[in-house]
């Protein structure tokens, strides 16, 4: 009885409110999305970060490829892979079995020479002293004797020249260190032939100088103006994440490379060993505090595989402005483009949009 009781209350209910003003609301009908304009963000221009960071690599203080300068087999290798080297350190004997009959026949033709010199030399001497009795030797005779010692002693000293030259030849047949060092690699073994080479052959022995090293780093383009050399450099390895070092800019090119970009090199000491070339660092470059770049919204910048660009909003009209991206911020990013302080942009771009769309 009290259950039908509460169903007649709600029916008089209903009724009543059909009977008023008030209409029932369809809740199956979907809600109404507010339309609204393409949101957009200005250029902006403020000062550059203190520090720009990029990748460097270690590389070895001195390197050198060691060659031959003359012909010959190799007849002992005192030094392997890994060997720490002393500069004029013995590396390597040679043998040159025709060197050796070369020495000894420019030694052969020393002596002839030198027992020509001393025969002339004496003949002289004794018509000069026969030439004191007035007419006993002719002055063309005499002449002829001094000029013929002046030439045998040239001809001597020639050949002492020669003997000279092939014992310095022959001393190209041990092969030294030019510089304290490592060996880090060995191409050739006992016996082989081995002959003076190019740049592009391949070498006996590469020998590097690790007590210190090149910490090279390539500032792009963009940047190569705003770096302050008078200012010291961060830079951490990536195999020694928690090890900071601190040095100052030692050497840079002044002049772009293939890349576009200016080298620059820190030197680092590395007297425990610990350091190898070839490890990369993420390096913190100072740049000067007075340098200004161009800022845009993160989300203003449109990737794609042929170009980066941001969409310029000019009479309501969309244009797309290819650009350079610089430094990351946490929200902005600084580009190098046609572009200038207080130009409107699309905030949130994407390529759906192109060139002379209308911007809302």
């Amino acid at each position: 009885m009290k259950f039908q009781s509460i169903i007649l209350i709600a029916a008089v209910s209903l009724l009543a409110a059909c009977g008023g003003n008030q209409k029932p609301v369809d809740i199956s009908a979907p809600a109404a999305k507010s339309k609204t304009g393409t949101e957009t963000g200005i250029v902006t221009e403020k000062a550059l970060s203190s520090n720009a960071r990029l990748p460097g690599q270690l590389k070895p203080y001195n390197e050198v490829n060691i060659f031959p300068k003359v012909n010959g087999f190799v007849k002992s290798m005192y030094v392997d892979r890994g060997t720490i080297v002393k500069k004029g350190q013995l590396l390597v004997t040679l043998e040159a079995p025709e060197m050796e009959s070369q020495l000894q026949a420019a030694n052969s033709r020393y002596l002839q020479a030198q027992e020509n010199a001393v025969a002339s030399k004496e003949k002289y001497q004794r018509l000069k002293e026969a030439a004191k009795e007035p007419g006993s030797v002719s002055p063309l005779d005499l002449d002829n004797a001094s000029a013929k010692m002046r030439a045998d002693e040239a001809m001597a000293k020639s050949e002492q020249s020669n003997v000279a030259s092939v014992r310095t030849m022959q001393g190209y047949l041990n092969i030294r260190a030019p510089f304290d060092g490592m060996i880090v690699q060995r191409n050739v073994s006992p016996g082989a032939l081995v002959s003076p080479g190019k740049g592009t052959d391949q070498p006996m022995l590469i020998l590097q100088d690790i007590s210190k090293l090149r910490l090279e780093v390539f500032i792009p383009e963009d940047y190569v103006d705003k770096v302050d050399l008078t200012r010291p450099v961060n830079f951490t390895y990536n195999a020694m994440p928690g090890t900071k070092q601190t040095a100052r800019i030692s050497r840079s090119a002044n002049a772009l490379g293939s890349m576009r970009s200016e080298a620059i090199e820190i030197d680092v000491e590395n007297k425990n060993g610990n350091l190898k070339p070839g490890m990369y660092a993420e390096v913190h470059i100072p740049m000067l505090s007075g340098a200004k770049s161009l800022l845009v919204p993160n989300q203003a910048i449109v990737r794609s595989t042929e170009h980066e660009y941001v969409i310029v909003v000019k009479g309501g009209k969309a244009q797309l402005q290819d650009i350079k991206e610089g430094l990351s911020r946490n929200d902005s990013t600084e580009v190098f483009g046609n572009l200038k302080a207080g130009d409107t942009i699309v905030k949130h771009a994407s390529d759906e949009m192109r060139q002379g769309d209308a911007v809302n």
